[in-house]
Parts: structure tokens; C-alpha cells; sequence
């Protein structure tokens, strides 16, 4: 789609400043009404602020792919997301704050629900960070060490932890340790290659171990294990673009793709979207680019709740005011892939978005949806192209040839 196009003679650092909102799962589909969840939310802001944009549809990754997370947010930050394809783990166990060192394999898992032989509930209820926290702490008690391998492991949110293991000839070419829905059998680690079965074989023992040592749990009684990454090697956001960044998210998995690629971090784990909003007033002078992530409205989609991802869009829309009070140079506003409740899922379909600068063209567009944005001036763009889109519009690239 795009071929990633951006030397760095062409940098030019200056002291404008850069926003990047992500809204999670922003995109939809129409449901039986005809209506997606952006045509029915009433949001002034969002709607004021792309009456002033230049706006259009951007595809993550390709026609017709659906994105994961991580592909999703390396490409609105501008890295090719086929080139750089990231396991989840590095992301989930950066963002948790464990340390990854190189050789070291990190790993996604989600506590969940063992029931007559099969996988009732991937998720385990969604129990809370609480508890989360609190049976993280009773299996690393139990589980130090399997065979020459450390076991490191650190709560995230809700279901979700993040596992470090430590040791010789380690490997990422496993297979998923999970069935990908719920009702079905447990799912061994499978090696893909040679070299990787000592990895299968730790992955394998670590999940009979936790179900062992988890038995006597209600709900939480077995884990799953996916998204297995070593500390690739990847140019930082300051090298490639010449910005300070910083990433601003509730949700460890995305503070590990800002830290990835270079950003600073802040902890907002429990933070509202206000809160997540006016701490960027208070960082405003020390950094020129921030990366702003709200998770909710991708959580909705994937519960099929139609009505309460509509709610949470107003809500942003709320608070959109505190960022636009900063002034900032540029804004972008867009998702990292779309979530329409009527699938449940995420999808393929190109996701709205608003780029705000002085220099931007307004277009038309007077509703911030997908198919006012489709009538936009930027058309439909690859997601690659919305960080030098922003670049630009902060007139941080000098010209190209003489």
C-alpha cells in the first residue's frame, strides 16, 4: 500500500506540538437499522473538530485484513506493521513493567475457566485487577523454576498477566496455547520448529503446573498462553522522527508498544479519561508528541454491546475540550482498527479519522463517522500515512530534492 517513504534528511525538529488520540476499536458497521455506532453518538466536539479537519478513512494493514492491536497502533505510529510483526507478549510484559532482556521470551496469559475438560470462559468472568493481582502472586510462590528456566511473572489488567521466561535457547516459533474460543479443549504449545521444543515442552509444563496449583479456584483455574515475543530490534520514535514522545494509556499492552518504539511512559492504570486527559496539561511542556489511548470502546464492541460503546463515544467526546484547550499544533484523531459490535470482534473495515492543523484543508465533512469521513479530502489512506501527515502539518519535514 505505501512503501514507508521517509529519510531522515528530511527531519526538521521545531518546538510545535503533536497529539495523537487513538480511540480504541473506533470503527464500526451498520447494524440492522442501518446505523453504526459513530452514526448514532452525539458528539459536538468530535463533530465540530472534523468540520475543521481534513478527514478520511484509514486502512491498518491492508483491504479485507483485520488488525491485531499491536499491528493496528506500530501503523499509526509509522512502522510497517508487516515488517515489524510483534508478539504480543514483549508488549503486554513491557507494559506491566517487567524487564525483558534479549534472549528472555515474554508472553501474554489470561486466567481462565477450566470446566469438564474444555475452556468455558477464556476470559474468566473478567475478574477484576484485584484478583488478578492476587492469583499472579500465589503461582509465583509456587512456580520458580522449570527445568533450567526462570519463571517471572506480573499481573496486568483485569484477566490478564504477562510471563518472562528466563534461560538458554529459548524460543518464539510456538503455537497459540489457547482454542481461540470458548467450549473447546485446553490447546497444547506445539513447536514450529526444531529448536523450539524445549520452549513448547517449558510453555506446556508452566500451564499443567498453574492448573495444578490453581484447582481450588471457583473461576480462575487454568491459564491460556499466546503472543510469545523476544526483544526485537526496532528504530526509536526520536531517531526516526526527531520528536519527543511520550505514550499515555490505562491499559499495560499499549504502554508497551509507546515504550517499543522509544516513548516515555506514564502508569495511568485506574485513570478515567479525564484523568488520562488533563494529565496531559500537566506534561505539556516537557513533551512535543503524545500518544493518547482510551480502551473502552474496543472492550464494548468485543461484548456486543452496541449501546455502550455509543455511550462511551460521547463520554470521550466530553472531554475532547481538555485537549483542544492545550492548542495544540496538530491533532490527530482516529482508531486502531475498527470493532463493530454486530461482529463482536474486530474487523477489516477502514476506521474514521480527523487531522486538525492550521494547514490542514477543511473538507466537508461535518460529522465525525465513517461515511461523512469516506467523503473527506484525505480519501481513504493507508494508516502508514498519518504520521507523516502530521509531520508535515507541524512542518517538521524539510522538501524533497531541489
Amino acid at each position: 500500500m505505501m512503501n514507508n517513504f521517509l529519510p531522515p534528511s528530511l527531519i526538521w525538529r521545531n518546538d510545535t506540538k503533536l497529539i495523537l488520540l487513538v480511540i480504541d476499536g473506533l470503527g464500526g458497521t451498520t447494524n440492522e437499522e442501518g446505523f453504526s455506532e459513530l452514526d448514532v453518538a452525539n458528539l459536538p466536539n468530535l463533530n465540530e473538530l472534523a468540520s475543521k479537519s481534513s478527514c478520511g478513512l484509514q486502512i491498518p494493514i491492508d483491504y479485507g485484513i483485520t488488525p491485531g492491536s499491536a499491528p493496528g497502533h506500530l501503523a499509526l505510529f509509522g512502522y510497517d506493521p508487516v515488517k515489524y510483526q510483534i508478539g504480543r507478549g514483549i508488549l503486554e510484559a513491557l507494559g506491566v513493567g517487567l524487564e525483558v532482556r534479549h534472549g528472555d521470551l515474554a508472553v501474554r496469559g489470561n486466567f481462565s475457566t477450566l470446566k469438564d475438560g474444555k475452556i468455558v470462559d477464556r476470559r474468566a468472568g473478567r475478574i477484576p485487577t484485584e484478583e488478578c493481582e492476587r492469583l499472579v502472586k500465589k503461582l509465583s510462590e509456587k512456580i520458580k523454576l522449570i527445568e533450567d528456566v526462570k519463571v517471572i511473572m506480573k499481573a496486568g489488567l483485569d484477566y490478564r498477566f504477562a510471563v518472562v521466561f528466563r534461560g538458554k535457547e529459548l524460543s518464539d516459533k510456538v503455537t497459540d496455547a489457547d482454542p481461540q474460543i470458548n467450549g473447546m479443549p485446553p490447546e497444547p504449545a506445539k513447536p514450529l520448529t526444531i529448536e523450539a521444543e524445549k520452549t513448547a515442552r517449558i510453555i506446556n509444563k508452566f500451564i499443567k503446573l498453574a492448573t495444578e496449583v490453581l484447582s481450588d479456584e471457583p473461576v480462575a483455574n487454568t491459564v491460556i498462553l499466546r503472543g510469545y515475543a523476544k526483544f526485537p530490534h526496532i528504530e526509536s520514535f526520536d531517531v526516526r522522527y526527531g520528536l519527543d514522545a511520550v505514550g499515555i494509556a490505562t491499559y499495560p499492552m499499549y504502554r508497551g508498544l509507546a515504550s517499543l518504539v522509544g516513548m516515555k511512559t506514564i502508569d495511568v492504570t485506574g485513570f478515567s479519561i479525564e484523568e488520562e486527559f488533563r494529565l496531559i496539561k500537566e506534561i505539556w511542556p516537557y513533551f512535543d508528541f503524545f500518544f493518547v489511548h482510551v480502551k473502552k470502546t474496543d472492550s464494548l464492541g468485543e461484548d456486543g454491546d452496541f449501546e455502550g460503546k455509543v455511550k462511551k463515544l460521547e463520554e470521550i467526546d466530553g472531554y475532547l475540550p481538555i485537549l483542544l484547550e492545550l492548542s495544540p499544533d496538530v491533532m490527530v484523531v482516529t482508531g486502531d482498527h475498527a470493532t463493530p459490535a454486530v461482529l463482536k470482534s474486530h474487523s477489516w473495515h477502514p476506521v474514521p479519522v480527523l487531522l486538525w492543523s492550521k494547514y490542514a484543508f477543511r473538507d466537508d465533512v461535518k460529522k465525525f463517522c465513517e461515511r461523512e469521513c469516506a467523503k473527506g479530502i484525505l480519501g481513504t489512506i493507508p494508516a502508514l500515512a498519518i504520521m507523516p501527515l502530521m509531520l508535515a502539518n507541524a512542518l517538521r519535514l524539510k522538501k524533497f530534492g531541489a
